[in-house]
């Protein structure tokens, strides 16, 4: 069954397509998280400014909670194509490996 589904090149294409959005969403991941990381090593007087006159929240503070933000949405992003496009492709294949192995 296992070298049926290995065989079946819509395999190929999941694993291609799949890799594909995990790599280019890991890049968003580390490119907001190290950019933030840069910006608090290098540029701490821009991170200090206040974001209203008066107010305790920062630009440091405000980008920080935007993170958890993003990350929850760019996981949400995955969940729902990872359940709905990739796991329709999956089906087919097994789906496909089953006629050929009976």
């Amino acid at each position: 069954m296992y070298a049926h589904i290995r065989r079946n090149p819509r395999f190929a294409e999941l694993v291609a397509r799949r890799t594909r959005f995990a790599a280019i969403l890991s890049a968003i991941v580390l490119v907001v998280f190290y950019g933030f990381v840069m910006l608090v090593a290098f540029a701490p007087d821009l991170i200090a400014l206040r974001l209203f006159e008066g107010s305790n929240l920062t630009l440091g503070i405000a980008l920080g909670l935007f993170q958890f933000i993003a990350f929850w949405v760019l996981t949400l992003v995955y969940v729902r194509r990872a359940n709905g496009e990739f796991d329709e492709l999956n089906n087919e294949i097994v789906r496909a490996a089953w006629k050929v192995e009976q």
